[in-house]
């Protein structure tokens, strides 16, 4: 591989479900990797075993799967590395760059107390650091602490916040290994970046401290030290962190909700990333045109109503044969029953009509009830009054010419529908709406001649005998 292969990572941690601020760190990832025509993988940080779960896991995988971002390789389980992880901290002995601490939770807690106060910083300065490894107690349990060093500055050249400078004396000497042998979090990120080669490291700015304390881990280790570029958190609409009273929802609830992959991806990368005053477009614009030099400094707001009508934007230019898929997946993954052959057919031509008033896939399957339910409806109440006196059997005469209609069009239904509204003396209207009762349910629906099109003749006048043998 070159050594200038762009290489990004998302690295999860199992714990709960794929959050919104997750997915985007994975987009940015993930559209960096495919623009600069390098590789984005994929690594579950499951370390912490007691949180960790396969549940999780494989919702992290179902999220990424269904937001159509495809990850190259297998996927990592930084749990399966622990030997190589130790193996690390065991180098790090060997060169000078780590050592043992023997020191037990209560001298580090009465360290802190004493610093504070006197009003010193409360990092621990372990007296273990540079003592003669002949005064080692011999079967103490220990932990392995980075020697890091106490004078000048550590620096990180970051790729959206600039210069980013820290007093080394500010750092303290974290641990790499604990005393039962496991890495902290830490060192195991650390060493799988390197061993994954990874170039670009791209991550929400919660983490910006962090990079200070893992670049000394790679200087220990004589290693080069990735592209860092640390992107700020995601907001709520009063400007606080995004969080579950903003509805902070994990993307299987943004899946339910009716949203689309293609216009959530859309919206969480117009968070934080801009492309002049573009606000529509596809994922291949997003591939040509993304770069982290138009990554802001500033947390992005999360806005439901901004997030609905994209939704809506996408839904319009979908074609309608994938629409149609789409809503087929969608009513599938509600565990309802899919949708046959014949209504496959007639959503597909309803479509153009129906997707114009949809800003969700929710909305889209609301609007096409009269396409995917089932005969003999049951009007809502405040459309089954048309249904009411005279109507069944001024619909049962209708039938009957609707039964001789030579050509099944909405243009040539509308005449014949009028025609009969005249010899009947009656306004169209009256009607018009008992007809779109009796085919929908409703009182409101698309033109009622493009409806009776859509269902075509035989589901059409089975609708109408149903109004008709109706008690």
């Amino acid at each position: 591989m070159p050594a200038d292969t762009v290489i990004t990572r998302f690295a999860p941690s199992p714990t709960g479900f794929l959050h919104i601020g997750g997915a985007r760190t994975a987009l940015f990832n993930w559209l960096f990797a495919r623009h600069n025509k390098g590789e984005f993988l994929l690594r579950i940080e499951d370390t912490d075993r007691a949180r960790s779960t396969p549940e999780a896991t494989e919702a992290i995988f179902a999220g990424l799967k269904w937001l159509g971002l495809d990850w190259d390789g297998e996927a990592v389980s930084q749990f399966s590395r622990i030997a190589r992880h130790g193996e690390v901290a065991a180098e790090m002995l060997a060169r000078g760059t780590a050592y043992k601490c023997f020191a037990t939770r209560d001298e580090i807690d009465a360290f802190r107390t004493e610093a504070r106060a006197e009003g010193r910083p409360p990092l621990f300065l372990s007296p273990w650091r540079d003592a003669d490894p002949s005064t080692h107690p011999q079967g103490a349990e220990f932990t392995i602490r980075l020697k890091a060093p106490r004078e000048g500055k550590v620096v990180v050249e970051d790729k959206v916040q600039g210069r980013v400078e820290w007093d080394a004396s500010s750092l303290d000497d974290l641990i790499l290994l604990r005393s039962d042998a496991t890495p902290t979090y830490m060192l195991a990120v650390v060493v799988d970046d390197h061993d994954m080669a990874v170039s670009h490291v791209i991550r929400g700015d919660d983490h910006l401290t962090n990079a200070a304390r893992q670049i000394l881990i790679y200087r220990a280790m004589g290693w080069q030290a990735p592209v860092f570029a640390h992107i700020p958190l995601i907001h709520g609409p009063d400007g606080a962190k995004l969080s579950k009273r903003h509805g902070a929802l994990g993307i299987e609830a943004y899946r339910d909700l009716g949203y689309l992959p293609a216009a959530l991806r859309n919206y969480l990368a117009r968070l934080g990333w801009s492309h002049g005053d573009d606000e529509f477009f596809t994922s291949a614009q997003a591939i040509e045109w993304f770069g982290l030099e138009q990554v802001g400094k500033s947390a992005a707001r999360f806005d439901f109503a901004k997030l609905e009508n994209l939704n809506g934007r996408h839904i319009r230019a979908t074609p309608d044969g994938d629409l149609v898929t789409a809503l087929d997946e969608f009513i599938a993954a509600q565990h309802k029953p899919p949708l046959d052959a014949a209504r496959k057919a007639m959503l597909t031509q309803a479509m153009p009509g129906l997707k114009d008033r949809a800003k969700t896939l929710v909305e889209l399957i609301d609007i096409s009830h009269y396409i995917i339910s089932e005969r003999p409806f049951h009007p809502e109440e405040k459309a089954a009054k048309h249904l009411a006196g005279d109507a069944p059997a001024t619909l049962a005469r209708l039938t009957v010419r609707l039964q001789n209609a030579r050509r099944w069009t909405a243009g040539s239904l509308e005449e014949s529908v009028r025609a009969f509204a005249e010899e009947e003396q009656i306004k169209l209207g009256r009607i018009a709406q008992p007809l779109r009762v009796a085919l929908t349910g409703r009182t409101v629906s698309p033109g009622v001649f493009e409806v009776m099109e859509t269902l075509g003749r035989d589901e059409t006048l089975a609708r109408l005998g149903d109004v008709a043998a109706a008690p």
